[in-house]
Order: C-alpha cells, then structure tokens, then sequence
C-alpha cells in the first residue's frame, strides 16, 4: 500500500483529490494539511511514501517544505502539484528535490501514475514541465555548465556512468535493468550510489547532471 500525504491551502483541492485516491486499491491517503509547517509535522508522525505538495501556501510554501524534508534522513518521494507552470518554478521545484511535477489540471489517471512511479523511486515530470525545464536548460550558457558536469561525473565507475546515462535517457529501474542486463536491485544499488556521488536528492537532477554533460 502506498501511503500518501495531501499538502494543499485549498480544501476543495484535497477533497476532490483525496476522493479520487481513495479508489485506487494500492493507494491510501493518510493524511492531509494546509500548508508546508502543517504537512512537515504530519509527515514526521504519519511516515508517508509520498507527499503531494502544492507551491503557493501560507505559513510555509511547497518548495520550502520539500527542500526540509529532503534533508531528513529517508524522506518521502514528493510530487509538487500546481497551477502554475512557469520555467521558474519548475527548475525551483526540482533543485528542492521534488521527485515529481505535474500541473492540477493533469488527468486523474496520470495522478495516479505519477504517484505509483515516484514510490517506485522513478521520477516524473509533466510534458509542459519537461518543456520548461529543456528550455530553461538551453537558455544559459553551456561551456561552464558542461564542465563542471563533467567534473562531477568523473567521479563515477563505468557501470554507474552507464545507469547515469540512462536515468539521462528517462528509463525506468525495470527498463535499465533491462538494457544492462542487471537485477532490478542491483539498479537500484547503482541508483542510490549516485545519488550520494553526485549530491543529488531525485533522479531528475541526476538526469540534469548527465544532460548537462551532454551524454544524452
């Protein structure tokens, strides 16, 4: 059962996504609050898989509390779940950690996907946030950015520059283990190594690491 947490100012917004979670027979909504203070405390007593966390909130906003809860030890897979789909907010939510990013309006089926693929330690970005992001990425200046990239990647062995590339491609931990011919668990070993190596918090800025590289 994947136990979930709904962060959102808004109580039509919980309701209505806590009605459509509640369907689901491998999901459990656990808990909801209000804003970011509100959702660091019941994450602390509810030890949630995964938060769903809305941007604009009083007290405490999405992106501050996902940057505290990526500091804690074992942290829950977040998916921030907004209105706004700006370059900035994106590239924001991203560098705070989220695993996730898709918009409100986004189909309840893919809700509910995303949060399936996050607990399953993948990353998922909406195509609009993907855009923005790609965009965003393109916009600066590359020279720096490739080399300090590939400053970072050389600290990896072959096999994980491997798994890196492909986290870059967007692949799966089935799909990895697949092409490379590993164990789901070994790929996710490789996973976690890189995480630590490259001081990332989620796969996608793993991926940013790779694409910046210009391995991908």
């Amino acid at each position: 059962m994947i136990r979930v947490v709904l962060v959102d100012d808004d109580p039509l917004v919980r309701s209505a996504l806590s009605l459509m979670l509640g369907g689901q027979s491998d999901i459990e909504v656990v808990g909801e609050a209000g804003n970011g203070e509100a959702g660091l405390a019941l994450v602390t007593d509810l030890e949630p898989d995964v938060v769903l966390m809305d941007i604009r909130m009083p007290v405490m906003d999405g992106l501050e509390a996902t940057r505290a809860l990526h500091q804690r030890p074992a942290p829950p897979a977040v998916v921030v779940l907004t209105t706004f789909d700006a370059d900035d907010h994106v590239v924001r939510a991203i560098a705070a950690g989220a695993d996730g990013f898709l918009l409100k309006d986004t189909p309840p089926g893919d809700i509910v996907g995303a949060i399936r693929t996050v607990a399953a330690g993948d990353a998922m970005l909406s195509p609009s946030a993907t855009r923005s992001l790609v965009s965003r990425l393109r916009s600066t200046a590359t020279t720096d950015r490739t080399s300090t990239a590939a400053d970072r990647l050389a600290v990896l062995t072959e096999r994980e520059l491997e798994v890196a590339i492909c986290v870059g491609r967007g692949l799966s931990n089935s799909e990895i283990a697949s092409e490379l011919y590993l164990s789901i668990p070994t790929v996710k070993s490789h996973v976690s190594r890189l995480l630590t190596k490259l001081d990332s918090t989620n796969r996608v800025q793993v991926a940013m690491v790779v694409h910046d590289a210009g391995l991908v």
